[in-house]
């Protein structure tokens, strides 16, 4: 069986299967030939951390990648990434676009580049790139292949910076929690601009598929790495930042069809799903479950909860959370905003200058009835009535964290040598002060 693992920047749920409009008819028509987890989270809301765990099936602070790898964080085993895994196990394995596990791709270990790599010197025109390299993807599923093959198509959209908008920016909303004013209208018309691009990658892809032939012996997986890049999304914990797509297209005759999940599933479970999907032994180091169960309805979910985590983006800010399905707890080692986290954007410095920072200053715990509050707006972390809640749910996380010996159990985790960190003051993660 083939594998297409299409992957996107910072695109959340904000895609036609999770209720975005028609923005995204590929996006739609995949899903319909698949299954759609509709409570699909990241195990990080930052870019290397997330990918890093979907692709080894291990929590970041497991598998090394604390940081972003253009700031010198990186794997502390590239033999336990999926790519190395597959090339042992007798795959073609093939890299489009974007990686963000290796500053040096070479240490993956692709057997073939396709197209360009878009590293952040080719941002400003990643958009673009995209829709050349979909073209290059398309070649090569319908060339020959000797072996069966894994595809990474890697998307820069719909990272900022976005193109000039091509929707009316007068008539879009902006998504919660975002204010709907014209400097939040007109960022994210620029977003759904980008995220269009997507969709028409997508849409490429999947024709390139249904002419080479191989429906019936490709396994499509799209998804993308975190919350969208606003305030109060990406790099936060809450299910605006770590709420993911992910929709699982099996070869066509083989697996379920327009079907949705409300199954808690963590990125960590891809990996352990495809050795089973691909009849492969699981190895010894994976912290996910497979999803075999749920694919073919033996079962209506594999886990009662789930666990995301961040420890360094532009700056140091450690926490930790637990979801089930109802509850949420999230608990911050340092209280109040770390701005340098926060891209850069319209929104944000809207939002700064209306006092944006001191909506956190004071909390460390926070707990939300998702069922009541799915905005994770009340905060019930000092209510007396929810106090069983917060103690169960604490003492999960504490056993999560010693079974996978986090670090954060010891202190500060120490920033590794030659990483580059802004300090906790910056306001932009371009500022020059580091640590």
């Amino acid at each position: 069986m083939n594998v297409i693992y299409v992957h996107s920047h910072d695109t959340g749920r904000q895609i036609t299967p999770y209720g975005l409009g028609d923005g995204t008819p590929n996006l739609q028509k995949l899903a319909e030939r698949g299954i759609v987890f509709r409570q699909a989270f990241s195990a990080a809301p930052t870019c290397s951390p997330s990918r890093s765990a979907l692709l080894t099936g291990m929590v970041p602070h497991s598998n090394g990648m604390l940081g972003l790898v253009h700031r010198g964080f990186r794997l502390q085993d590239y033999h336990k990434h999926l790519v190395r895994y597959l090339n042992a196990h007798g795959y073609e394995t093939a890299l489009s676009g974007v990686q963000h596990e290796a500053r040096d791709v070479k240490d993956i270990g692709y057997k073939k580049i396709i197209g360009q790599l878009l590293e952040s010197k080719r941002w400003n025109s990643g958009h673009l790139d995209d829709l050349d390299n979909a073209q290059h993807v398309a070649q090569f599923i319908k060339g020959k292949h000797e072996l069966p093959y894994f595809l990474s198509f890697g998307l820069f959209s719909t990272h900022r910076p976005f193109p000039n908008a091509d929707v009316d920016e007068k008539y879009v909303r902006p998504p919660f929690p975002l204010p709907d004013v014209a400097a939040t209208r007109q960022d994210y018309a620029q977003f759904l601009t980008s995220v269009r691009v997507v969709d028409k990658c997508v849409g490429i892809v999947m024709e390139a598929l249904q002419e080479s032939g191989q429906v019936n012996d490709t396994l499509v997986i799209y998804t993308t790495d975190h919350g969208m890049a606003f305030p109060g999304m990406k790099a936060t914990l809450y299910d605006t930042g770590i709420g993911v797509s992910l929709i699982v297209k099996p070869p066509d005759g083989s697996g379920p069809a327009g079907v949705v999940s409300d199954a808690l599933v963590s990125h960590l479970d891809v990996f352990p799903t495809l050795c089973d999907l691909l009849d492969l032994p699981k190895p010894e180091w994976l912290q996910g479950q497979s999803l075999g169960p749920v694919l073919f309805g033996d079962k209506s979910s594999v886990h009662d909860a789930v666990f995301a985590e961040t420890n360094y983006h532009a700056a140091y800010e450690p926490m930790r959370c637990i979801r089930t399905d109802r509850y949420k707890f999230i608990r911050r080692y340092r209280a109040g905003v770390v701005s340098a986290n926060i891209d850069d954007s319209d929104s944000k410095t809207f939002l700064y200058d209306q006092g944006y920072t001191d909506m956190y200053a004071n909390e460390t715990e926070e707990l939300y009835d998702l069922h009541l509050d799915p905005s994770e707006r009340i905060n019930l972390a000092h209510s007396p009535e929810h106090q069983h809640i917060r103690t169960r749910l604490v003492n999960r996380l504490q056993q999560w964290m010693v079974s996978t010996n986090d670090p954060i159990l010891h202190g500060r985790i120490a920033k590794p040598p030659g990483t580059i960190v802004n300090t906790v003051d910056c306001y932009s993660p371009d500022d020059s002060r580091f640590e």
